[in-house]
């Protein structure tokens, strides 16, 4: 009789966890929903696409790659707020640990919390100097502070690395863009060309390329250029902002 009250006892543990696991689940679940409602037609973002390894998770006593492998999962899912929270955890009980604080920089970028993020990446550089990816991200997020020089340094830096193709292709397209944003249009058109020799299925290189044109009074290179980039991808968020470039010039507009 006693053996029996145990084991019902454990039994009802056991689903009550699973229910508390399955409620989570359905808490994680609606936050996506919500957020896929609020990106609904958003303008796409110029940042690195999230294409991080699967952590490898070891067992430990602290728990922090239960946490790391959590927020893992949530940036490729989108839900960065959630990660941020995962990963703030692990590094509760494992500070400094390199794996999280990469992690947690690219949540907090993604989230354009770029101060914390500089600061994470700025952290695995120490350690890790070539690191091309933290190196490109740190080159985005001074983009976006418009600290060019600094920018400049760490991108021209990840392309003499060329330790990474991804990092090697996003440094030559942020150059281009900031580049653009200096007015230098024949140096930002160079890095966009490099860029699409490199990775033609980056879409975002035919629109900044056709812009570095346009500014330049290469209206004709400009058109082809975005008229190639939907053509590449009509169903990329960039391949239509190049066909909506396309009907506002020919409309007489300015991109």
């Amino acid at each position: 009789m006693d053996a029996l009250k145990a084991e019902i006892g454990a039994l009802f543990k056991t689903v009550e966890h699973e229910l508390n696991e399955l409620a989570a689940l359905k808490e994680s679940v609606l936050h996506l929903v919500e957020r896929w409602k609020a990106l609904k037609g958003a303008a796409p973002s110029l940042a690195p696409q999230f294409a991080g390894e699967r952590p490898v998770v070891h067992a430990d006593h602290i728990g922090a790659s239960t946490f790391i492998e959590k927020g893992w999962s949530r940036i490729s899912l989108g839900d960065y707020d959630g990660a941020e929270q995962a990963l703030g955890k692990a590094l509760q009980l494992s500070p400094n640990d390199p794996q999280a604080e990469s992690l947690l920089g690219w949540a907090q970028m993604l989230q354009d919390k770029f101060d914390d993020a500089l600061l994470n990446f700025q952290k695995v550089l120490v350690r890790e100097p070539q690191n091309a990816l933290a190196r490109i991200n740190v080159g985005y997020i001074c983009l976006k502070k418009r600290i060019f020089g600094e920018a400049i340094e760490h991108l021209s830096r990840a392309i003499r690395l060329d330790n990474d193709k991804k990092a090697t292709l996003y440094a030559h397209f942020y150059l281009g863009l900031v580049y653009l944003e200096r007015d230098m249009f024949e140096d930002a058109q160079t890095f966009f060309q490099k860029t699409l020799a490199l990775g033609p299925n980056l879409i975002e290189a035919y629109y900044e390329l056709g812009r570095a044109y346009w500014f330049n009074g290469q209206r004709d290179e400009a058109v082809e250029t975005w008229n190639a980039g939907y053509q590449a991808n009509k169903f990329n968020p960039w391949g239509k902002r190049c066909a909506e470039v396309l009907k506002t010039v020919e409309e007489g507009g300015e991109p």
